[in-house]
């Protein structure tokens, strides 16, 4: 056995003597140890050329065992740093400053081991703009999950005011900042907890109007309002102009999420409900009550499905209609699909999806 580890070392030093490469080096050694496993499991025990291998194949399988494992742990963290940090090149280049901070890639580190995002997906979104409709129960999860996924800017737009009934469920406010406007109380939480994000609110109702030029400066928009008025009209003009939108509603134990996108094939909120529901039937929040950690639970769903859009991982909602019944602890998913002849949807948005996600 000795004679055989000699040999190896002696194909080593002659290698690198010749400054072979070293695939060659490696394959020579496996060559050599083939040779020496072929021995052992050919010839007979006691024969002297089996003998001065070892005797044994085992120990030789053992080896190259360990040695792969090694090699492939080797290999494994050599993958992860390289996508770890897959814009050091860029950096290096001559006036480029790079896209993330030290403190940046710290903070973000565990997106960026993570294979379905890694360090483009995550500079997807630092480079992603994201406006949220509402910042009550819906919108604080989402506004404080996509703050510290690094989304690079956020908008957030909403007239109301923070009131005492709203800390129940809306985690983003505090008491101490009753009566401040919802979207300055959450700047402050958003700016507290990733000063690296640009946050823009926008203290004021949105009307038709303006949410045409608002959404135009974004690549994504997130609908979570209480009212059918706001969701109808968010809806025609996200169609209108190509954007994605994420819409969640809930009620008393119950919500919905989906992805509406029509201009890249998928339905639009009004192909699944062409008409308001009859008075009475899908009451809000303060009239039919809502469970505190409920909108929670929807508002995270829509700040993944915003992170999934954006970076492109996994398989989103479009063309999906996600239900939670929290009481019981059931989801389920309904297909969906455009309906024909949709006055919200029909032909609108298809020339300006390439701008959007």
């Amino acid at each position: 056995m000795f004679s055989v580890f000699a040999l190896g070392v002696a194909i080593w030093a002659l290698a690198t003597l010749l400054r072979l490469p070293l695939r060659m080096t490696l394959g020579f050694l496996a060559g050599l140890w083939a040779v020496v496993v072929l021995i052992n499991l050919t010839l007979p025990p006691g024969a002297a050329l089996r003998e001065a291998t070892g005797g044994d194949a085992r120990p030789w399988l053992v080896l190259a065992g360990v040695l792969a494992l090694v090699l492939g742990y080797r290999a494994g963290l050599a993958r992860l740093r390289h996508r770890a940090t897959p814009v050091a090149a860029a950096a290096g280049a001559p006036g480029k400053a790079p896209p993330f901070s030290e403190a940046e890639l710290n903070r973000y580190a565990r997106h960026i081991i993570l294979r379905e995002v890694g360090g483009p997906g995550q500079r997807r979104l630092k480079e992603a703009r994201v406006l949220v409709i509402g910042a009550g129960g819906l919108g604080a999860p989402v506004l404080m999950y996509l703050a510290a996924a690094g989304v690079g800017t956020l908008g957030v737009v909403d007239d109301d005011i923070v009131e005492s009934p709203n800390l129940q469920r809306q985690i983003i406010h505090t008491d101490a900042r009753i009566g401040m406007p919802k979207v300055f109380s959450a700047q402050e939480q958003v700016n507290a907890l990733n000063p690296f994000i640009t946050f823009r609110p926008y203290h004021c109702r949105l009307t038709e109007a303006d949410a045409g030029t608002l959404f135009a400066e974004y690549d994504l928009i997130l609908d979570g309002t209480d009212n059918f008025d706001t969701r109808y009209m968010v809806n025609r003009v996200a169609a209108k102009l190509g954007k994605p939108l994420i819409a969640a509603a809930i009620t008393q134990w119950e919500g919905q999420i989906g992805l509406y996108d029509p201009a890249r094939g998928g339905a639009c909120f009004e192909c699944l409900f062409p008409t308001r529901p009859a008075a009475g039937l899908a009451p809000s929040c303060a009239e039919a009550g809502v469970i505190g950690p409920l909108p929670g639970v929807l508002g995270a769903m829509m700040a993944l499905e915003a992170i999934k859009a954006l970076t492109g991982a996994g398989e989103g909602l479009r063309g999906q209609l996600l239900i939670y019944d929290a009481l019981y602890a059931e989801s389920r998913k309904i297909a969906t699909h455009p309906r024909p002849g949709c006055a919200a949807c029909a032909g609108a948005g298809v020339s300006q999806a390439k701008s959007a996600v």
